[in-house]
């Protein structure tokens, strides 16, 4: 099978669609509407066959300080055919071209093993990564 990176990404209703056939926390389309022109750079990539797009990933950040690797998504009817690494590889050639030596680049991994070839590297226990559970925001109101 054929596929096309383009340097775009998809359209809401698509992301939504692709977080949820991978099991990734849910956005809702109103809020990926929102979020997604926010972006510093994005890809897809899109089945010549079908002209169905199968994989994204993104960079959010401000553009100077800190750079956020994010929603990396490939169809799992398209996993394991090179389509993380070609997304990955047009990542880092944006950050190459645009983050500047001091910048902090970061992502959050779901998997192991996958992005040290681009020279990621496990912070712990220098840093701990921390979140706000993405199923209910109880006492949101009290805490910010």
């Amino acid at each position: 099978m054929q596929y096309e990176l383009s340097e775009s990404l998809p359209d809401p209703e698509t992301f939504v669609a692709l977080r949820e056939a991978v099991d990734m926390p849910p956005r809702s389309v109103e809020t990926a509407r929102r979020g997604l022109p926010n972006s510093l750079y994005g890809v897809s990539v899109v089945s010549s066959a079908t002209g169905e797009t199968v994989g994204m990933a993104r960079i959010v950040g401000d553009g100077a300080t800190v750079f956020h690797v994010c929603d990396m998504v490939v169809h799992p009817d398209h996993q394991r055919r090179g389509l993380g690494t070609r997304m990955m590889d047009a990542l880092m050639g944006y950050l190459r071209e645009h983050a500047p030596e001091t910048a902090y680049v970061n992502l959050m991994a779901d998997v192991d093993g996958f992005y040290e070839q681009w020279g990621f590297e496990r912070t712990a226990p220098t840093t701990k990564a921390m979140a706000l559970p993405y199923d209910g925001r109880e006492g949101w109101d009290e805490r910010v």
